[in-house]
């Protein structure tokens, strides 16, 4: 969950929602001890992500990834040189 403070915060944002968006947000507010401006911040960073909230993603996946087989170094080497005496032929 992020933490915000009150010092970090400097925008009003004033949005009109019907009845049953309001009774959704504040059942699951009371329901998590939180007010209903967490559970807007909240969704605003899940649905729009930061820069920093997409490179964790990136890095987990990458993390996440099955192991593959890596070719020797000398290997790597020969292979990445015939690729680019290729390029420049």
């Amino acid at each position: 969950m992020t933490c915000y403070y009150m010092s970090m915060l400097d925008r009003r944002l004033q949005v009109l929602i019907d009845e049953d968006r309001w009774r959704r947000l504040d059942r699951e507010a009371a329901r998590r001890r939180v007010s209903v401006a967490v559970l807007v911040r909240e969704a605003i960073d899940e649905r729009f992500p930061g820069d920093a909230d997409t490179r964790r993603e990136a890095l987990q996946a990458i993390l996440d990834a099955a192991t593959m087989d890596v070719p020797d170094p000398d290997e790597l080497h020969d292979e990445l040189e015939a690729i680019r005496a290729r390029r420049l032929a």
